[in-house]
């Protein structure tokens, strides 16, 4: 199938997967406006559509630290239990309708005690709301597999705290483990006592690395940390000259470490120019293992449906691109064998017989 031949409803109907997104970065602009009412929070705007537009406004500064200050409003109204149990149900809901069979949501919980929550009370907050979400889209007909992450704030002393909790909650729906936060200045090795502790407990991990800081993030990430995928990674280009694949990106392909790739979100921090010379496509031709994601719905003004679409439109990317895309993210997920296999035969692969 060619590009010009799949329009957006066919996009949008077919199974995705999605490894890399954020709880705080994908609110309604409606519930965001209703739970800061609730809380006394003041907004940009009330209005549901300005507030929509001023995120993807302010997201496309190019500057990755001006990105991550747009969550402070989103962060607010997610201090309170109910804050919580809506925005966590209303995220499965927006991924069913979106498409998705399977995603991994995650959130940092240091960030989401100031209401008084213990950090055991978030996650189990989360967990409450995401599996009501599961269980009203299995109703509706459209069912997903949601996984989380919990994120350690790689600029601040918690990690090993959020390490604990990702180790405590591992049977019961929490699936992995990151660190999240500006990467520039803040080496992943500064928190290697968690990631030597979540090795030991078996429980994966992957790491925001090669997006504000290049090679020697995604080196350390691996190679000292030990991530089995890696946050963005496009700047695993720079081991990249005419083709020819040096140490790190070498690694990266051959032992099929998944990139958790964001085209919309690179452009508005400056990791990539535009979606046509985004590294996704160079880096799917070479063979590496990259998957599509989009890291925030709500700032990036984006869904798994606009990502494809925008692939299509713009890098020329087919039916078979896309499928690639959708079965990588699966094969490289934070769940079981036999449960990633089930989607893959099952969901995904019939799903793209078009």
């Amino acid at each position: 199938m060619t590009a010009s031949r799949i329009d957006i409803d066919t996009i949008r109907r077919l199974p995705k997967a999605v490894l890399h997104d954020h709880l705080d970065g994908g609110l309604r602009p409606t519930t965001l406006v209703e739970l800061a009412d609730a809380v006394g929070h003041t907004l940009p705007t009330t209005d549901p559509g300005e507030l929509a537009a001023w995120y993807y406004e302010a997201a496309n500064s190019g500057d990755l630290v001006r990105y991550i200050a747009t969550f402070e409003h989103t962060l607010a109204v997610m201090q309170t239990r109910e804050g919580l149990l809506r925005t966590a149900e209303e995220y499965v809901l927006d991924l069913a309708e979106d498409g998705v069979v399977y995603g991994e949501v995650r959130y940092a919980p240091e960030l989401l005690v100031n209401g008084g929550l213990a950090l055991s009370e978030v996650v189990e907050t989360v967990q409450e709301g995401l599996a009501a979400g599961m269980a009203k889209a299995a109703a509706q007909g459209t069912p997903v597999r949601v996984g989380t992450l919990l994120c350690g704030m790689r600029m601040f002393d918690r990690v090993r705290e959020a390490a604990d909790l990702a180790v405590a909650f591992r049977d019961a729906g929490v699936v992995g483990f990151d660190i999240a936060g500006a990467e520039d200045g803040f080496p992943p090795a500064d928190h290697l006592a968690a990631f030597e502790h979540l090795r030991v407990e078996n429980v994966p991990f992957t790491i925001h690395a090669g997006e504000a800081h290049g090679l020697p993030s995604i080196h350390q990430a691996l190679q000292v940390c030990g991530a089995q995928r890696i946050g963005h990674g496009v700047r695993i280009t720079e081991d990249i000259v005419d083709g020819k694949l040096g140490r790190v990106a070498g690694w990266v392909r051959d032992r099929r470490v998944a990139l958790e790739m964001c085209p919309t979100s690179n452009l508005q921090t400056g990791a990539a120019t535009s979606i046509a010379d985004h590294p996704i496509t160079h880096l799917r031709d070479l063979g590496f293992r990259v998957t599509l994601n989009t890291d925030n719905r709500l700032v990036s003004g984006t869904t798994m449906t606009r990502e494809m679409s925008l692939l299509v439109d713009e890098a020329g990317w087919t039916l078979d691109g896309l499928r690639t895309v959708t079965v990588n993210a699966l094969k490289s997920a934070f769940i079981p064998f036999d449960e990633r296999a089930t989607l893959i035969r099952d969901v995904v692969l019939p799903g793209y017989e078009l």
